[in-house]
């Protein structure tokens, strides 16, 4: 199952029992992009330590740069802190600077860098 594949989303996002909140924006029917929020389980595939927030943003590329980004964080940031998390984790592919460059506008700071990534944090 692909990332891009509607039964993956559906299983590690939507569905997910660990799931605090998944937030969909969306105009005229065309989704724009969705910010999922889990809270880190023991032995979790991004060695996010238990109890943090684990963050995963999609936004459709004709959306970038309209705030659909801003407004799903305000509405995850909100859920983080209800949820009485004290981090958020974002595990990014070190080849997205997109990505990077978002959660570092979202107030991420740069924490760790296994392989292949560099995982930021938010401080709730």
């Amino acid at each position: 199952m692909s990332p891009d594949d509607e039964g993956f989303v559906r299983a590690y996002y939507i569905e997910d029992p660990h799931k605090v909140r998944c937030t969909l924006a969306e105009e005229d029917g065309v989704v724009l992009g969705f910010q999922s929020l889990q809270r880190a389980q023991a032995g979790n595939k991004w060695g996010v330590a238990p109890g943090w927030g684990i963050i995963g943003t999609h936004i459709r590329p004709a959306a970038a740069r309209r705030g659909v980004g801003r407004a799903l964080f305000a509405n995850t940031r909100a859920a983080a802190s209800d949820a009485g998390l004290s981090y958020i984790d974002a595990s990014i592919a070190a080849t997205n600077p997109e990505a990077l460059a978002y959660y570092e506008a979202m107030g991420f700071r740069t924490y760790r860098r296994p392989k292949d990534l560099i995982c930021k944090r938010f401080d709730v």
